[in-house]
C-alpha cells in the first residue's frame, strides 16, 4: 500500500487532472464556444447560455441521489458515472443540429455535473486522507481553478484548427480515455473513516435558535449572491471585455489569466490556515470585486485599465471562491457542516442556474455599463449581509461572555 504522502499525491493528481477537465468541458466551454456555435444552429445567445441554466438546475435535482450513490457505493463508481455522463453530452452537442438535442445535451451534462463535479470529488478525498481531507480539498482547489487558464486557450485553438464540432468530439474522446480510466484505476483504495472527536460537536459561536436561522439565512443571501455574480459574469466574461475595449486576442489573454490570478487568491487562504477568518475573507473578496467594477466604469478604457480590473476581480473571485466553501464553518460545527452546505446547495444552484442567462441578457441588449452597475448593487448586497453576519457574531461572544 502506498504512503500516506504519497497516496495524498496521487489522489490530487488524478482528482486534479478530472476536475480540470470536468469544469473545462461543462460549465466554463461556452465562454468560448457559446458564441461561435449560436449561427451555426440558428439560436439566440441567451438560448445558447440557457445551456448553462439547464446543468445547474438538473444537478441541483440530482444532487440527493448523488448522495445516495455516494454513501452505497463509493465516489470512485458515481465520478466515474459522471465521467460517462459528460462523453455522452458532449458527443450530443457535437452531433446538435437544433434546439431539442441541444437542449437534451445539456440535461445529460447536468447529470454529469452531480455524479462528476465537486461534491463527489470532495468525497473522494474524504474517503482516502481521512483527517487530512481539508487541507488536500484546498489543495485541489488550487488545482480546479486553472480550468479557464487551461480550457479557453485549449479550446480557442481546436475550433481554429477542427471546428466546433470536432473540438466537442474531441471533449467527449478525453472524458471517455482520460478521465473514466483514471477514476476507475488510478484513484487509491478508500481508508476506513476515522471517527470525529467529540469537538467536531462543538460550534465557533454559541447561537441561539432564533440567531442560528438568522445566521443562516444571512450566510445562504453572502453565498447566493456571490455565486450569481461570479457564476453569471464567468461564461460571459470574454464578451464584457470585448465590450470594455479590449481587442478579441487580449481578451482570451485576460480571461485566461483570471484563472492564474484566482489560484493564487486561493493559495493565499491556503496559507493562512487557521489564521484565516471566512468572514474577513468575504469582506477583503467583495471589496475588490467592487474595486473591479469601479476601474471598468470609472477609467477610461486603455490596457491599465483593464489589467486592473481582471487583477483585481481575478483576486476577489478566487477568495469569494474559498470564503463560500468555509464560511458555514465560521458559524457551525464542523460535524453540522455537510447539512448546512446541502441546505444552501439549493439557492447557490438556483442562483448559478439563472445568472448566465441574466448576464448574457444584459451584456447584448442593454450593454456592459447596466451589466456592471447590476453587479455592483448584488455586490453591495453581498457585502452588507457579511457585515450582518459580523455584528450577529459579536453580539453572540459578548452575550457568552
Amino acid at each position: 500500500m502506498a504512503s500516506p504522502p504519497m497516496r495524498s499525491t496521487q489522489t490530487v493528481a488524478v482528482l486534479a487532472i478530472t476536475q480540470l477537465t470536468g469544469w473545462g468541458t461543462s460549465f466554463e466551454v461556452l465562454g468560448v464556444m457559446g458564441r461561435v456555435i449560436a449561427p451555426e444552429l440558428g439560436l439566440a445567445n441567451e438560448i445558447i447560455f440557457a445551456g448553462l441554466t439547464i446543468m445547474m438546475i438538473v444537478s441541483a435535482l440530482a444532487g440527493p441521489l448523488t448522495g445516495r450513490l455516494l454513501e452505497r457505493h463509493g465516489a470512485a463508481r458515481v465520478l466515474a458515472a459522471g465521467a460517462l455522463a459528460f462523453a455522452l453530452g458532449l458527443a450530443m452537442l457535437a452531433a446538435a443540429n437544433g434546439l431539442m438535442i441541444y437542449i437534451l445535451a445539456w440535461i445529460v451534462i447536468g447529470i454529469g455535473g452531480a455524479f462528476g463535479l465537486s461534491a463527489p470529488a470532495y468525497t473522494a478525498v474524504v474517503e482516502r486522507e481521512g483527517p487530512n481531507a481539508k487541507r488536500t480539498i484546498a489543495i485541489l482547489m488550487l488545482f480546479t481553478g486553472l480550468s479557464v487558464t487551461i480550457f479557453w486557450p485549449l479550446l480557442s485553438l481546436l475550433n481554429g484548427l477542427i471546428g466546433w464540432r470536432s473540438t466537442f468530439a474531441a471533449c467527449a474522446a478525453i472524458q471517455l480515455f482520460v478521465c473514466l480510466p483514471l477514476y476507475l484505476f488510478a484513484l487509491p483504495k478508500p481508508i476506513a473513516r476515522q471517527e470525529q472527536g467529540s469537538s467536531a460537536d462543538l460550534a465557533p459561536v454559541e447561537l441561539s435558535a432564533a440567531e442560528r436561522r438568522k445566521a443562516f439565512l444571512l450566510v445562504a443571501a453572502t453565498t447566493t449572491i456571490a455565486s450569481f455574480v461570479t457564476f453569471g459574469l464567468a461564461p460571459s466574461l470574454l464578451e464584457l471585455l470585448r465590450q470594455s475595449g479590449a481587442t478579441p486576442e487580449f481578451a482570451l489573454q485576460l480571461a485566461a489569466a483570471r484563472g492564474v490570478i484566482g489560484i493564487s487568491a486561493r493559495g493565499v487562504d491556503m496559507l493562512l490556515g487557521r489564521r484565516g477568518n471566512p468572514l474577513l475573507t468575504s469582506i477583503a473578496g467583495t471589496g475588490m470585486i467592487l474595486l473591479s467594477f469601479a476601474c471598468l466604469m470609472g477609467l477610461p478604457s486603455s490596457t491599465a485599465s483593464l489589467c486592473a480590473f481582471i487583477l483585481l476581480y481575478g483576486f476577489g473571485s478566487g477568495v469569494l471562491a474559498v470564503a463560500r466553501a468555509l464560511l458555514p464553518l465560521a458559524l457551525f460545527s464542523s460535524r453540522e457542516y455537510g447539512l448546512q452546505a446541502a441546505r444552501l446547495s439549493l439557492p447557490q444552484n438556483l442562483a448559478n442556474a439563472a445568472a448566465p442567462v441574466v448576464f448574457t441578457a444584459l451584456l447584448d441588449r442593454a450593454g456592459y455599463q447596466t451589466a456592471i452597475v447590476f453587479a455592483m448593487a448584488l455586490a453591495l448586497a453581498v457585502l452588507a449581509a457579511v457585515l450582518m453576519l459580523i455584528a450577529l457574531v459579536r453580539r453572540a461572544r459578548a452575550k457568552a461572555s
